[in-house]
């Protein structure tokens, strides 16, 4: 864990979203998660068959971008997670380092699911013009990628919560203030409700019939508009906190 900090010290660290940037250096912890996110993005490329060497090959190719996008900023977001988290608190103890590495090897295993869903949603969403590598040969495939796809989300969702909660645990030894822990706290609300979305949409593929349990991957559509809405409510909470401590 970091060594205590003085109070000169924590006034010259840099801020993001209200938290002061503790993590001032990087881990050799860190340096393994991003290598091995860096790793996971190979897979995405490599998992195809080759450099083109035709034209229609390349033209092929091509039609995969935007699966591959998709994928792509789904790893580099979960990255950009663990690196906030990372730069936020400086925290390297035996339980988050443990978090840590099983979050790396979740998403060393979720890049192949990952992958699969969006080539599937491109090939469907496109009317079959985007290719997909992803062969049915029963149509409840569709739905069990989903289910596994739901689950692994879920997972990397739940130990970024895990994290954060381990932060508010140790807050007093890492000198947390008021709008910090909040901002914390924050974090664990919003990686819970992104866990219970993966884990609603993989019982729904699981359980309901085909015609309907197709649609599971729809659930994920509320997300844009219910973190919007939670990260505003926990605006206001810091607002009035800040108004309260100006006020003293």
């Amino acid at each position: 864990m970091s060594s205590a900090w003085s109070a000169e010290q924590l006034d010259d660290l840099p801020m993001l979203n209200d938290v002061r940037q503790r993590g001032v250096e990087i881990s050799r912890l860190e340096t393994f998660c991003d290598a091995a996110f860096a790793f996971a993005v190979t897979l995405l490329v490599i998992g195809g068959d080759g450099i083109p060497n035709s034209y229609a090959e390349l033209i092929l190719a091509l039609k995969g971008i935007p699966a591959f996008a998709a994928s792509f900023a789904l790893i580099t977001g979960f990255w950009w997670s663990h690196r906030t988290w990372s730069r936020q608190y400086g925290l390297e103890d035996s339980q988050t380092t443990v978090i840590s590495l099983v979050f790396v090897f979740v998403m060393l295993i979720y890049v192949y699911p990952l992958k699969m869903v969006f080539s599937a949603f491109a090939g469907w969403a496109s009317g079959g013009r985007l290719p997909t590598e992803f062969v049915m040969s029963d149509p409840r495939d569709i739905l069990g990628i989903f289910a596994v796809y739901g689950i692994g989300f879920a997972i990397q969702t739940g130990l970024l919560a895990l994290l954060h909660i381990r932060v508010l645990k140790v807050a007093a030894a890492l000198q947390l203030n008021e709008v910090e822990r909040l901002r914390t706290s924050q974090q664990v609300t919003q990686h819970l409700v992104l866990g219970a979305t993966g884990i609603v949409s993989a019982v729904c593929a699981w359980t309901l019939p085909p015609q309907i349990g197709v649609y599971a991957g729809f659930l994920y559509m509320i997300l844009p508009v219910a973190m919007p809405l939670l990260a505003a409510r926990y605006n206001r909470k810091v607002r009035k906190l800040q108004d309260e401590s100006n006020g003293d």
